[in-house]
């Protein structure tokens, strides 16, 4: 499916380097929209958006650390300068750096905070201002079940999707009508995430409980539903999860 001139809409995706975050800015960009990918892994981006390029599709890529905010607000000030407007931002990158909490990894901890919630404010205070001048605009936060259950291991990771779903419902209840505000929250989904668990109890649970995934696509085609309804119409949020997680 593609769109014509008047419905492609500017759309920026973080953590557009591997998981949901590639998947969302492949639907969105084989959609007809012009897509900004931003991640810190500048090959993958480069391999990505090569490949986007040659099957037709409008794509750029964009070196980015989501916690650094000067670098979000110049990498917004940019797109907004060269493009004219910026419609969309899908907050997903973050980080799962499960554990439990005697396991005393405060500086995994810490960089989840940085990650998963000062990333996503850094990007609400690059594009709101924007969005306010515009009146029109839409961010999409990519958060986690985790933002509504904590289990065992996930005490810090869930505190950080639990203040990822607070900013976003308090950006939709401040904002005006024109901005429109998601929360996606994924279930057991493929990605890379899990790879990075280094507390050897988590990495072990992990593997159960991960047992039945969905793909990213998944992820993807709600991203592009939200993104995809009339301006009076806010999808608020959205839980996507495999069948058999309970």
């Amino acid at each position: 499916m593609t769109t014509n001139n008047e419905e492609q809409k500017v759309v920026l995706v973080t953590g557009a380097s591997s998981g949901i975050g590639e998947a969302t800015a492949r639907r969105l960009a084989a959609e007809g929209h012009h897509v900004i990918l931003a991640a810190r892994r500048t090959d993958r981006l480069e391999a990505i958006v090569e490949d986007l390029k040659h099957t037709g599709h409008s794509a750029e890529r964009r070196t980015l650390d989501v916690t650094d905010r000067s670098a979000f607000q110049s990498l917004v000030n940019d797109v907004i300068q060269r493009r004219g407007r910026l419609d969309v931002l899908v907050a997903n990158a973050g980080v799962m750096l499960l554990s439990r909490l005697d396991a005393l990894l405060a500086d995994e901890w810490d960089r989840m905070l940085d990650v998963n919630v000062r990333g996503l404010y850094n990007g609400i205070a690059a594009v709101l201002p924007h969005f306010r001048n515009q009146r029109a605009g839409h961010l999409l936060t990519i958060a986690s079940i985790g933002a509504h259950e904590v289990v065992a291991t996930s005490a810090i990771y869930s505190a950080t999707k639990f203040a990822a779903w607070a900013l976003t419902e308090g950006l939709r209840q401040e904002s005006d009508p024109a901005i429109r505000v998601t929360t996606i929250s994924p279930g057991v989904t493929e990605s890379e995430l899990a790879d990075h668990i280094t507390d050897p109890y988590a990495a072990k649970a992990m593997v159960d409980y991960r047992a039945n995934a969905i793909p990213a696509s998944a992820i993807a085609a709600a991203v592009s539903f939200a993104v995809s309804q009339p301006a009076d119409v806010d999808v608020n949020e959205i839980i996507v999860r495999p069948a058999a997680q309970r």
